[in-house]
């Protein structure tokens, strides 16, 4: 498969702290990967420089992205190559409507019945008219970052917890809305990958990763199937599962 994502040697700071710390990650078309860790280990701080905003300060390494080089670029020229993200805690937007922002995303690229019908799936028609997030619970913001995602069809989807927040319930819409967007049998989009960050692992319940990674101290410390790595967390929690793995 050709590759899609390349990272290199990657040194992040934010602020005066040190992040990232000699990353190296890729990823092929059509894959999606998942990143476990435990909080503040660097996984949103991974998808955000990749994102391209600039509180990241990339010190070191580079970044390629469909065999171009995005290093450098602002986040408006990824989002135009085709990189998109669901935040962990999306922005309450006050004065803008779910509606208004579709329709921004969309830029008449998605016709208005299509939005409709991914709306009604998402069970969101109530809230189009709502400003963005504003009193929205924590799985209709994560189906609304998804309705974005939807409309925007970018070819590499950043998901930051996906679980956060949301009930047992909703988890299973989110994971749902997650495989349409990724397109269950890989033949509608083939190309379209996923990297999925993860602090329970609950949302392998729903959506089938390729791969899996470790993330601790900055950096990334093994890979490998995403339900073993699970697993292993779940028995000896992430240190152990460094152990189990070397």
């Amino acid at each position: 498969m050709q590759e899609m994502l390349r990272i290199e040697d990657l040194w992040v700071s934010v602020g005066n702290v040190q992040i990232l710390k000699g990353v190296n990650f890729s990823m092929n078309y059509g894959e999606v990967q998942v990143l476990f860790g435990p909080n503040g280990a660097g996984k949103t701080s991974l998808i955000m420089t990749l994102m391209g905003f600039p509180k990241y300060a990339i010190e070191q390494g580079r970044i390629y992205f469909k065999g171009q080089d995005i290093t450098d670029k602002d986040v408006y020229e990824r989002a135009k190559l085709g990189i998109g993200v669901s935040f962990q805690r999306p922005p309450t937007v006050r004065g803008v409507t779910l509606r208004k922002l579709i329709e921004i995303i969309s830029n008449d690229k998605v016709s208005k019945e299509k939005i409709l019908e991914f709306t009604e799936k998402l069970n969101l028609s109530g809230h189009l008219d709502r400003n963005l997030n504003e009193g929205f619970s924590g799985g209709e913001m994560k189906r609304s970052e998804l309705l974005q995602l939807m409309v925007q069809r970018p070819d590499l989807v950043l998901i930051d917890e996906p679980e956060s927040g949301v009930d047992i319930e909703n988890i299973a819409l989110v994971g749902e809305s997650i495989n349409r967007l990724l397109g269950k049998d890989r033949i509608k989009d083939p190309k379209r990958g996923a990297i999925i960050i993860t602090h329970t692992g609950y949302i392998l319940d729903y959506v089938n990763g390729d791969r899996g990674s470790i993330f601790l101290d900055g950096n990334i410390k093994c890979q490998g199937n995403p339900k073993d790595i699970l697993s292993e967390i779940k028995r000896s929690g992430y240190r152990g599962c460094l152990v189990c793995q070397e």
